[in-house]
C-alpha cells in the first residue's frame, strides 16, 4: 500500500476529512484535515526516526510543542498551527527581528527540555552515535576542520551540563504559533542529551543571507547565551560542532553544506586562543 493510500485509510478510521492537498517527506507523509470544525494535521510515518520523533511528541503531552490528538499505529494526529513561516518572517525582517527570533527558539527549547513525565520515550539516541560520523570521520579535511570539531564534541559529551529530552531540529522552520498556545514545536527527533546542542542550529537558519551576515553570529550567541545561562564559548563550541556535522552530512549526500560550514569557520576562530 502506498503511503498516500495509507493516510486516506487512517483518516477513515479516525474519522477526520481531507483539508487539503496531502504531501511526502524523506520521513512521512501529511495531510491537512479536519475533526468537525477543528483543523489538525495527519502525519503518517515512513522512517523509524519519524516514528521515534513522534513518541518524543506524545510524551511532551502538547508541553512546548504541537499536541497529539490522537494515533492510529505509525500516524499521529497534530493540532495544527495558524503560523506558517512566521520566525523565518520574523528572522528576515531585521535585526530586531532576527534577535526576537532567537529568544523565541530559546525559550521554546527551554519548555521542551523541561517537559515530560513518566519514563521517557524508548529508541533515544544519546549525542555520541549522533556526532558518530563526525567522530570517526577520515575523510578529506585540508583545513583541519573536522579533526578540531571532532575534539570539541568529544569535550562537550565528556563534560555534559545536562541529560534531557533534546528537540535535535530546532529552528526557524520547526516552531510555529499555534493561536493563544502561542509558539510550539513540531517534527523532533528521536535525541537525548546535553541542552547545549538544540542552541547551535538556530545560528545555521533561517537562511544564508541571515546566517552569515556580518556580525550576526556574535550577536546571537550572546542573546543565546543571556537566555540559557550557557557561556558564550560553549554556545560558540556547540555552534562548531553542530556546523561541522551538518556540513559534512551534506557533503556525504550531495548537498549544499556551506551555510553549516561558514558557521563552523566563524565559531572556530572565535574560539582560538
Amino acid at each position: 500500500m502506498l503511503p498516500e493510500d495509507a493516510l486516506a485509510a487512517v483518516c477513515e478510521r479516525l474519522g477526520v476529512r481531507p483539508d487539503g492537498a496531502a504531501f511526502a517527506t524523506a520521513s512521512s507523509v501529511l495531510q491537512p484535515v479536519r475533526r468537525n470544525d477543528e483543523r489538525a494535521f495527519l502525519k503518517l510515518a515512513t522512517s523509524g526516526e519519524e516514528r521515534a520523533g513522534n513518541a518524543v511528541l506524545r510524551w511532551w503531552d502538547g508541553e512546548g510543542a504541537a499536541r497529539v490528538l490522537a494515533g492510529d499505529g505509525d500516524a499521529v494526529l497534530l493540532e495544527r498551527a495558524d503560523d506558517d513561516g512566521g520566525l523565518t518572517a520574523l528572522a528576515r525582517s531585521g535585526t530586531d527581528g532576527d534577535d526576537e527570533a532567537a529568544r523565541i527558539l530559546c525559550r521554546v527549547g527551554r519548555r521542551l527540555h523541561a517537559a515530560g513525565r513518566g519514563p521517557r520515550p524508548t529508541d533515544l539516541f544519546d549525542l555520541r552515535r549522533w556526532f558518530r560520523d563526525l567522530l570517526s570521520s577520515d575523510g578529506t579535511d585540508p583545513d583541519g576542520m573536522l579533526a578540531a570539531a571532532a575534539r570539541t564534541v568529544d569535550e562537550l559529551l565528556s563534560h555534559p551540563s545536562g541529560d534531557v529530552v533534546l528537540h535535535g531540529d530546532l529552528h526557524h522552520g520547526n516552531v510555529l504559533r499555534f493561536g493563544e498556545r502561542g509558539w510550539l514545536a513540531i517534527d523532533p527527533k528521536p535525541l537525548h542529551g546535553d541542552p547545549g546542542f538544540d542552541v547551535a542550529n538556530i545560528l545555521c537558519n533561517p537562511d544564508a543571507a541571515v546566517a552569515l551576515a556580518p556580525g550576526r553570529l556574535e550577536r546571537t550567541v550572546a542573546i543565546i547565551a543571556a537566555e540559557t545561562g550557557m557561556t558564550p564559548r560553549r554556545v560558540l563550541s556547540w555552534a562548531l560542532a553542530w556546523g561541522a556535522l551538518s556540513s559534512l552530512w551534506s557533503a556525504q549526500d550531495g548537498g549544499d553544506g556551506s551555510v553549516a560550514h561558514g558557521i563552523a569557520v566563524r565559531a572556530r576562530a572565535l574560539l582560538a586562543p
